[in-house]
């Protein structure tokens, strides 16, 4: 004697009725906005907003973030519809969900700013090179990649190039795969003062030449190590009113030739 199996799982619906629910859970939700109708009709269309958020999934980017962008964009979608509208949900909340996915990669994830449609270009290039490569077993190369997106070489180029803006390497980063050595914050140039410097002190060294020893040697006592003129005029033998006067005939000198050394 046969036995019918009972099962636990309930009758699939036709579209025809999924339609029919479809309409009246927005209508309740849209009468009353009641948080449970809500959370019902975002239960009910969590599936397209996971299948729009995979076709944008690269390894950059975790496909939980992507899912939690395409879920908002599904929320936005519900509480904009009209059912009045002659068309299906699911037609008007695709074209919102993907324009939040791809402002998400617009302005969330790109370390360095690139144009919107270039952006656009990239995941596509990145789409096609992972589908044609398993299509093809290798890697596509860049006029097959044109040929497929319908655009110029260039374009593929420039795409490709853009891609390295997606992500910036900290400059804490190893140069090599070590954790030991030099980062890559070693590389980068700093504007060298030594050698304002240099210059500065090779300058004055030949303008000291058009002044006597003596008027050099005050100068030295009074700018290099700072004595009073009284000091330094205890230290020459000489009175403070000849130091005074000596460093500024020396200091009116040397104007004189850096005026002519840059002439």
């Amino acid at each position: 004697m046969e036995t019918s199996r009972v099962t636990d799982e309930p009758p699939q619906s036709s579209p025809t009725d999924r339609a029919r629910e479809d309409k009246l859970l927005f209508k309740r939700y849209l009468e009353t906005r009641d948080p449970a109708a809500r959370d019902a009709l975002v239960e009910r269309f969590l599936p397209l907003a996971r299948q729009l958020a995979r076709r944008y999934q690269r390894a950059e980017e975790p496909l939980d973030d992507l899912i939690q962008v395409a879920s908002l964009g599904l929320v936005k979608a519900i509480d904009r519809f009209d059912t009045d509208r002659e068309v299906a949900f699911s037609s008007y909340a695709v074209p919102t969900i993907l324009g939040e996915i791809k402002r998400h990669f617009r302005d969330r994830t790109w370390s360095v700013r690139v144009p919107r449609d270039l952006q656009e270009l990239s995941l596509k290039v990145d789409r096609a090179v992972v589908a044609m490569a398993k299509d093809l077993q290798r890697q596509p190369t860049v006029p097959e990649l044109a040929e497929k997106l319908a655009v110029t070489e260039e374009q593929v180029l420039e795409a490709m190039e853009a891609s390295s803006a997606y992500r910036a390497t900290s400059l804490s980063a190893p140069r090599g795969g070590e954790d030991q050595g030099d980062t890559l914050g070693d590389t980068v140039g700093t504007e060298e003062q030594g050698y304002n410097l240099a210059e500065n002190r090779a300058t004055l060294d030949r303008l000291l030449q058009t002044i006597t020893p003596r008027e050099r040697e005050v100068l030295r006592l009074r700018f290099e190590e700072d004595l009073t003129q009284a000091e330094i005029g205890e230290r020459i033998g000489v009175s403070q009113m000849q130091v005074s006067r000596l460093i500024r005939q020396s200091v009116t000198r040397l104007r004189a030739a850096a005026r002519t050394d840059q002439d």
